[in-house]
């Protein structure tokens, strides 16, 4: 079986596509990924020992300009590259992102079958357009608004990378999830039995969230520690402010972390941003979240985390509404609740651990049902 994936940009679209990849890579099926030079597939892709097939990038443009003019003659050329590709292919998966739409129109003219897989709430132009021929589209989010038109739409989850799908595997076993977190524990240093908040603001950091937690790191209650990634340079404001407070011991701070698995394994409850990768993972692992969106685009990351916080797992605060107060008030006291049992119950509910397996097993379907 030969499969083609499409998709790129972020690694929102490159790390599930890699997911799945990985997993009908497994089953025997060869792999080709399309690509744009420009994207962070230009490096991940080959680094994950996958052949990448690099065209050319073609925005859609969302208002009237000059590049709009010469816009249809970009994307045949691009449509005509793409079809070459997929001469011989068995489907086209799509991710979404500026290398989709061509493959999606290439596919539909060489009458490829089309699986789409939409990570975002909020879902992307270029998936926009594959719903509408494709066979099955795929959703993270229950209450993404896109279906397919002709075929089935189904809710996968988010194809997670092998090293988080196997601690979440191990957090929904008693016995796994105790040995995980012992072993996590000792690597970083910290007591593998207190209750532990994990803040992250994702490898960059999120300085107002950083500023927010440390303001009311006087208020840290007892029997209570903290895995703090600040994100790489915002790492000293943050260990001066748990110095003056006094809960240096109890506060490990950390700029970047490579084995992130380690912090996830001991994390009781995460302050974080609400990116559909974050908010697939937290729900995967059961992980209770404080989710602080960052507002950007049409508010999406407030959209991802939507389903989390109905299902009773999740509280949702507005970046701008993120104070000390807040953590003081909210955050510091779900620490030391009973609630939390329950929400971390809650998150495994709505949480998708095998996603790319899933989504690997309808792509086969789909490919068998196009030599029928």
């Amino acid at each position: 079986m030969r499969i083609v994936l499409a998709g790129g940009g972020t690694a929102g679209h490159v790390n599930p596509l890699l997911a799945t990849a990985d997993v009908l890579r497994s089953r025997g099926a060869r792999i080709t990924v399309l690509g744009t030079a420009e994207g962070l597939e230009a490096d991940l892709v080959p680094a994950a020992g996958f052949d990448m097939e690099t065209i050319a990038k073609v925005p859609l443009p969302r208002r009237p300009s000059p590049a709009l003019l010469t816009l249809p003659v970009r994307l045949q050329r691009t449509v005509e590259h793409c079809r070459r590709v997929l001469e011989g292919a068995d489907a086209l998966v799509g991710f979404g992102g500026y290398v989709s739409t061509p493959a999606y129109l290439a596919a539909r003219g060489a009458k490829v079958p089309v699986v789409v897989h939409e990570q975002n709430a909020s879902p992307g132009l270029a998936n926009k357009v594959g719903a509408s021929f494709a066979d099955v589209v795929a959703l993270t989010f229950d209450s993404t608004p896109l279906r397919c038109r002709k075929g089935r739409t189904v809710t996968t989850g988010l194809p997670l990378r092998a090293a988080i799908a196997h601690l979440a595997a191990d957090r929904r076993d008693p016995q796994r999830s105790c040995s995980r977190r012992a072993g996590a524990a000792k690597r970083l240093g910290i007591d593998p039995q207190a209750r532990t908040l994990l803040v992250t603001g994702g490898s960059l950091g999120a300085l107002h969230v950083n500023e927010a937690v440390t303001g009311a790191a006087a208020d840290l209650p007892e029997g209570v520690q903290v895995v703090h990634l600040t994100g790489k340079g915002k790492d000293g404001a943050v260990r001066e402010a748990v110095e003056a407070a006094g809960v240096a011991e109890r506060w490990l701070v950390l700029d970047y972390l490579s084995t992130m698995e380690d912090a996830l394994a001991v994390a009781d409850l995460a302050v974080c941003r609400s990116g559909a990768g974050t908010v697939a993972e937290m729900t995967a692992l059961g992980v209770p979240c404080v989710y602080v969106p960052l507002a950007i685009g049409n508010g999406e990351q407030k959209l991802n985390a939507a389903d989390h916080v109905a299902s009773g797992g999740a509280i949702l605060v507005d970046d701008a509404r993120f104070t000390a107060q807040v953590v003081r008030e909210r955050v510091m006291p779900m620490l030391v609740s009973d609630d939390l049992e329950e929400m971390a119950r809650a998150s495994a509910d709505l949480g998708h651990v095998d996603a790319a397996t899933e989504l690997a097993d309808i792509v086969e379907e789909v490919a068998k049902e196009g030599h029928r």
